[in-house]
């Protein structure tokens, strides 16, 4: 959805639902949906899914733009942040 259409949903102006958003959240919309955005991909590549239908689902144009997107946030691509994971949690039950 964008920032219009969510702004037409809650009955109020863009600019309105800016401030708003910034006040509640300390984040702009666009910042906002990326966390959220962020939070949805860890959970769904947790529990297996692909990174292929991962990004699809959130609606990126391309695998190679959700990995950069989660690379810029996260530090390092999906498959080797779920195996620096593993491979803590298999260190630490030793």
């Amino acid at each position: 959805s964008t920032f219009k259409t969510w702004a037409k949903r809650l009955a109020l102006s863009e600019r309105s639902l800016a401030r708003l958003m910034l006040r509640e959240t300390g984040l702009t919309f666009g910042r906002w949906r990326q966390q959220l955005q962020l939070i949805i991909a860890l959970r769904e590549l947790a529990s297996g899914v692909s990174v292929q239908n991962v990004a699809a689902n959130l609606g990126y144009e391309s695998v190679n733009a959700f990995i950069t997107m989660f690379k810029k946030t996260m530090g390092s691509t999906p498959a080797h942040y779920f195996a620096e994971r593993k491979t803590s949690a298999h260190l630490t039950d030793n």
